[in-house]
C-alpha cells in the first residue's frame, strides 16, 4: 500500500513541474539508464518515471503549439488569441 501512495505522490510531484525542469529530469534518467549498470527494479523504476516524464512534456508542447496558432496580429500591431478553428472545418 505504501509503494502505491508513493507511485501517486511522484505522479502528482511530476505533473506540477514546469517543462524545462521536467526536460532536464528525463534527459538525466536516459543518461543514468544509458550510462549506469543498474538492477531490473531501478531501471523499470526509472523508465515508468521517464515515460510520465515524456508524456508531460509533449502535452505541455501541445498545449504551447495551440497557443501560438491562435496568436494573431491586430492591425495596431498587438499580438491577441484567435478561436482555434478545426482543420476539418470550410475556412
Amino acid at each position: 500500500m505504501s509503494k502505491n501512495k508513493g507511485a501517486e505522490s511522484a505522479g502528482e510531484d511530476i505533473a506540477n513541474l514546469p517543462f524545462e525542469e521536467a526536460l532536464k529530469r528525463l534527459e538525466a534518467i536516459a543518461e543514468a539508464m544509458e550510462a549506469q549498470d543498474l538492477p531490473l527494479e531501478s531501471l523499470l523504476a526509472r523508465y515508468q518515471e521517464g515515460t510520465a516524464l515524456a508524456r508531460l512534456c509533449q502535452s505541455k508542447l501541445n498545449e504551447a503549439e495551440v497557443k501560438i496558432h491562435q496568436l494573431e496580429q491586430s492591425g495596431k500591431g498587438d499580438l491577441t488569441l484567435k478561436p482555434v478553428q478545426n482543420p476539418e472545418e470550410p475556412q
